[in-house]
């Protein structure tokens, strides 16, 4: 896997339309794809590990959080070691570690062991997506790199939908234990698949991982008010999002809407919108600049958000539909504006970022809970409201600082 050139006579980026950027996009699909449904194939399984390990659901719930929890601390420290040894050999590890712990989880006996094989899971995982948003970065021509990492996006869009409905089919044609070793083995063939196809870092320069260069880093990282706005987005955007995720569903359990199970669970399929919407931002964002469409997404957020509040499944499906679509986009342009505006230290930059993503993720997702506790839907909605206007404040200031 040293295949990664430090200082080299080609110094051409990838170019949008070129065989080179089209398999390069292709591979990081594969490897967001990958990743998402590694992390998130348990959550269908969980009353599965009610039954056989005896566990309460809210135990069973720590099979997702703990890799949740591991992977947000390690993508403090995954952007740096790849700073030090390459972008390549970090992703190829982190895919193979992953597949092969996954292969492990499924044969543990006990409970106890099979959660710290998805603990140390999220520790091999954080290993990619920081990783992965530095190699765009670098590799991809700035006019084109919207697009290719709204690809990389995508894939862990449509990654996460497909890992919940993969597990729960094979589960139900076989056994839990069968539906996340072949999660675990598809993993390992990601991970061979980046290994062999993914174009080697041309404009990779290593930097040394120690603690003195380390906190350089951070200081300078910091300290920059643009890309302060643009991790506190990730905090804001992902908050919300995972907020009326966590929280439509019981609205469509209830009256007046009264829904199956099934029916509710059906809502995950629009993740898929994710897989158009983030190349398609991406590449508005290099043409019309990346203020204007941020600023177009966190609206088109605002008017999805507008139509869940009306009582009728009408303006919900769209709604759901709308709010998916631009927040996957969203997500694909600040992404790519992080490694345009972090000159150096890209990794870590993306690791800053990915860990707001992800606590963004679990205190809003947790803290919308008290407001569907005291004040149903309509409390949730403008608790992702409020989010979302401070998203529109902290766009307006990166209109000011660029």
């Amino acid at each position: 896997m040293r295949d990664e050139i430090e200082t080299g006579a080609d110094t051409a980026y990838l170019q949008a339309g070129t065989p080179a950027y089209r398999r390069a996009s292709r591979i990081l699909f594969v490897a967001g794809f990958s990743t998402f449904a590694t992390l998130y194939c348990v959550q269908p399984l969980l009353p599965d590990f009610v039954r056989e390990f005896g566990v309460t659901p809210a135990e069973s719930s720590l099979s997702l959080s703990l890799t949740t929890g591991v992977l947000a601390g390690a993508l403090l420290v995954a952007g740096a070691i790849s700073d030090g040894i390459g972008r390549k050999p970090v992703m190829v590890a982190a895919l193979l570690a992953a597949g092969l712990l996954g292969i492990v989880g499924a044969l543990m006996p006990d409970w106890h062991g099979f959660l710290a094989v998805r603990a140390i899971e999220g520790l091999a995982l954080s290993g990619l997506p920081a990783v992965a948003m530095a190699y765009v970065s670098e590799e991809v021509d700035p006019k084109s790199a919207g697009v290719a990492m709204g690809l990389y996006i995508g894939g862990t869009a449509i990654g996460g939908m497909s890992g919940r409905v993969l597990t729960a089919v094979v589960t139900d044609l076989g056994t839990w234990r069968l539906a996340v070793g072949v999660v675990g083995a598809l993993a390992v063939a990601a991970g061979i698949t980046v290994w062999l196809a993914l174009p080697p870092s041309r404009h990779f320069i290593r930097r040394a991982a120690g603690l003195r260069g380390l906190a350089r880093a951070w200081r300078g990282l910091l300290t920059d008010p643009a890309l302060l706005g643009l991790f506190s987005l990730g905090f804001l955007l992902m908050g919300g999002f995972v907020t009326v995720f966590n929280y439509i569903g019981f609205r469509l359990s209830e009256s007046p809407f009264e829904l199956r199970p099934a029916i509710v669970g059906a809502v995950f399929l629009v993740y898929s919108f994710g897989v158009v919407s983030s190349p398609l931002f991406g590449g508005w964002s290099g043409r019309i600049g990346s203020n204007r469409t941020l600023a177009a997404a966190v609206a088109l957020m605002v008017a999805g958000l507008a139509l869940l509040e009306i009582d009728s499944l009408f303006a919900i499906a769209p709604g759901i539909a709308l709010f998916t679509f631009a927040f996957f986009g969203a997500h694909s342009i600040v992404s790519a504006w992080i490694g345009r505006r972090a000159a150096v230290a890209r990794g870590q930059a993306s690791s800053i970022y990915l860990f707001c993503y992800y606590v963004g993720s679990t205190l809003a997702g947790t803290l919308g809970g008290l407001f569907w506790h005291d004040h149903g839907w309509t409390g949730v909605a403008l608790f992702v409201g409020l989010l979302l206007v401070i998203a529109v404040a902290v766009t307006a200031g990166l209109q000011r600082s660029r």
